[in-house]
């Protein structure tokens, strides 16, 4: 546990987008500045998880991942704060008393422009700045942060994503969005077609699925990196029920992937997933589909 003075900032940062870092930069510029520690405060699970339970959250990394990335910002500490039923009882106040100054030594608490905590998150920036200069602690309001006239969150990406923006929630994240997972068996229909797939199933069964359509992704797979076309949804020229999946052709290559692990990373949304009168039309829409991906990744800009 973080026992020396320190400049924090608390979140669960979900992804750790655009957002996040520009928050975790204000904090190491002000740790620097007092020569206090710099240090982010992470709950493993969302609180509201804790406070509903069977609530699932749609998320933009896995808890590994996250780690990762929360480690690449360069802060000299990651303190890792359980989130439990007793926590979420504190209030604002009780929680900057007794956990941040108290326990973990924060003397200087950064605040994300919509972030809030204590019990029914029922109060906001000027009450903690006031509980602040009661304890002793100072209080700091981290600005907005605008990436192409959007303002950045871990909800704005989930939205982004959900509605097949993935150019748009690359933008936002500082990086392109990922699925990784394990190629399983599957229906076989692309080989039929001449466009053999591997089927994904994704590791993290909480981790959002993009929305339904056809994408142009990188491929992952063997030490190697391929161009591939990816589906997401429920083949519905071919009639395999409702359930959906993950499936990516990758272009010029052959091989038995079954078993293999596999990173998909999300490049551009090609179109939505199609319903076609028959097999011959949804062929050639898949040959202007490989087309497409072939233009993208001949963009050097993609290459």
């Amino acid at each position: 546990m973080n026992t020396k003075p320190c400049v924090a900032t608390i979140g669960f940062f979900d992804g750790v987008h655009r957002g996040h870092q520009f928050l975790i930069s204000r904090v190491k510029h002000l740790a620097q500045e007092l020569g206090l520690e710099s240090v982010i405060i992470t709950f493993p699970e969302h609180p509201r998880t804790v406070i509903q339970p069977g609530f699932r959250m749609q998320l933009l990394s896995t808890p590994e991942d996250k780690y990762r990335l929360l480690r690449e910002q360069g802060v000299d500490r990651i303190v890792e704060l359980p989130f439990t039923r007793e926590l979420s009882c504190y209030t604002a106040r009780e929680f900057m008393l007794e956990v941040l100054q108290r326990r973990l030594k924060v003397d200087t608490l950064v605040i994300g422009y919509d972030h809030r905590f204590g019990h029914n998150r029922s109060e906001g920036f000027e009450d903690y700045r006031r509980y602040g200069e009661e304890m002793g602690m100072k209080v700091v309001h981290a600005e907005v942060c605008v990436v192409d006239g959007v303002t950045v969150s871990s909800s704005a990406v989930r939205r982004f994503l959900g509605g097949g923006e993935v150019t748009i929630a690359a933008h936002c994240l500082g990086y392109e969005y990922y699925l990784e997972g394990t190629v399983v068996d599957g229906f076989k229909v692309g080989r039929t077609l001449g466009f053999p797939t591997a089927n994904l199933r994704v590791d993290c069964p909480d981790k959002l699925v993009p929305a339904d359509g056809v994408y142009a992704v990188r491929v992952r797979v063997d030490g190697a990196e391929h161009a591939g076309m990816l589906n997401i949804g429920v083949r519905p020229t071919v009639d395999n029920g409702r359930e959906r999946s993950v499936e990516v052709h990758i272009l010029h290559f052959s091989g038995d992937l079954y078993g293999h692990r596999m990173r998909v990373t999300f490049v551009q949304r090609i179109r939505n997933e199609q319903k076609f009168a028959g097999l011959d039309g949804l062929m050639a829409q898949l040959r202007r589909d490989a087309e497409e991906v072939e233009r993208i990744f001949s963009n050097p800009s993609q290459s």
